[in-house]
């Protein structure tokens, strides 16, 4: 019986089916090719998409412009999910065309929070400190 494997690493192939509809749905966002007034108003970004391992679910992270209205936009991608899985399935050849997915993009938010704790007075007087320094 062969062993199944626990990484948790996304395979090549994952990534490169990720990459192709995170690619697609951001054109298909910015074109406006969706028939919901509310979110061809909306600018959204297009993070990050990872799909499942038989690449059946795509989950994609996404971002309106300036963060704001988020939920707001993640409703309106949540109401449209068939169409835009519709227009997925015409513009990348997939055996199955995924189903959608959504959640708010945190890469921001993280980066901002590591980016304040290194400002902090203490951390930097630990990175300026050279090594082997006992402290």
């Amino acid at each position: 019986m062969k062993a199944m494997s626990r990484s948790s690493a996304p395979s090549q192939r994952q990534l490169r089916v990720g990459e192709l509809i995170r690619r697609t749905l951001s054109e298909v966002l910015a074109r406006g090719d969706v028939h919901d007034p509310e979110l061809n108003a909306l600018s959204i970004t297009v993070g990050e998409v990872r799909t499942s391992p038989d690449l059946k679910v795509a989950t994609a992270y996404v971002l309106p412009l300036g963060g704001r209205g988020a939920e707001d936009a993640l409703e309106a991608l949540k109401r449209n999910r068939g169409e835009l899985r519709r227009a997925l399935s015409k513009k990348v050849d997939l055996k199955f065309s995924p189903e959608l997915r959504f959640v708010i993009d945190q890469t921001f938010d993280r980066m901002d929070e590591t980016r304040r704790l290194l400002a902090q007075e203490d951390v930097q007087r630990d990175i300026a400190r050279p090594d082997g320094d006992g402290g």
